[in-house]
């Protein structure tokens, strides 16, 4: 732990975690559902979109208690990633060579049986022409969101797994996403996670995804300034967060775990544009 903090310059100042203040993008429920349509339906629900409600929050370097986070507790860790892996450009090599890493990493930090990964986006450098997001593969989202529900991630895990499905939701199924930058240390966007505990069920919003072949379902996060935000200033490539975006279980753990991108006021002005990988996982147990 000592070293940890000790290689992040910024991490503390006399014993005490570093604060930024940023904006988040929050979402309200006041004037109907929210949601998103992916094609172009020929009639429309009126969903209103997400984060709307833009608040300034405090942010705090999560490096000084890097060793005490559990993705039970406050929904994320952090730890060592090793492994060298730094062939991202090409997809399959991605999935041959990458996946398998991700795999080992949740189950060496859960315990879980299996480990099933369903995805993964990079996100690399932002083209010079907003307009037309040439380079661009998945921008950086800027939303308080999680991933998953609790109607969506069962859905997900039928989708994905077919007739096991039944026996594996019959145990416990929890989600995990898998986030690491690919080449150099994070100095633009990083993560801002948002400590489960701080958030109780009504903060979470369903916002409703339609798909031309399925509906999906995402939480975003209503406002409340009891929630506690918290980063990991200067990331570097091994290293990686584990961020839990669903639990089946409802014995107290951390079931969701909202996040989102965020402008850091701290990012040097020649900072190098972030590129990370996300791998979304399923977990039995």
């Amino acid at each position: 732990g000592e070293q940890m903090t000790e290689t992040h310059g910024t991490a503390t100042v006399a014993g005490e975690a570093a604060t930024v203040e940023t904006v988040m993008n929050y979402s309200s429920e006041a004037g109907g559902p929210i949601g998103y349509y992916f094609y172009e339906p020929e009639v429309r629900e009126n969903f209103r979109p997400a984060g709307q409600d833009r608040r300034s929050v405090l942010v705090e370097d999560a490096w000084p208690q890097a060793d005490r986070l559990s993705a039970d507790v406050e929904g994320f860790e952090v730890h060592p990633f090793e492994g060298g892996f730094d062939a991202f450009e090409n997809d399959e090599t991605v999935r041959d060579a990458f996946y398998p890493q991700a795999v080992d990493f949740v189950k060496r930090h859960t315990g879980a049986r299996q480990v099933v990964v369903f995805d993964h986006t990079l996100r690399r450098k932002r083209s010079q022409d907003i307009r037309t997001q040439t380079e661009v593969q998945r921008p950086v989202v800027f939303l308080a969101h999680c991933d998953f529900t609790p109607r969506s991630g069962p859905q997900r895990v039928r989708d994905i797994m077919g007739g096991e499905a039944d026996a594996l939701l019959a145990r416990r199924v929890a989600f995990y996403n898998v986030w690491k930058p690919l080449y150099d240390p994070v100095e633009e966007f990083p993560l801002g996670l948002c400590d489960a505990r701080s958030v109780p069920d009504d903060d979470f919003l369903v916002m409703h995804l339609k798909y031309r072949d399925r509906d999906g379902e995402i939480y975003t996060l209503r406002h409340s300034s009891g929630h506690r935000w918290r980063y990991f200033p200067g990331m570097a490539p091994d290293q990686a967060l584990l961020l839990k975006t669903y639990d089946s279980e409802t014995d107290g753990r951390a079931r969701f775990m909202g996040h989102s991108a965020f402008d850091d006021p701290n990012s040097p002005p020649d900072r190098k544009p972030r590129q990370s990988i996300e791998i979304r996982t399923m977990a039995f147990f």
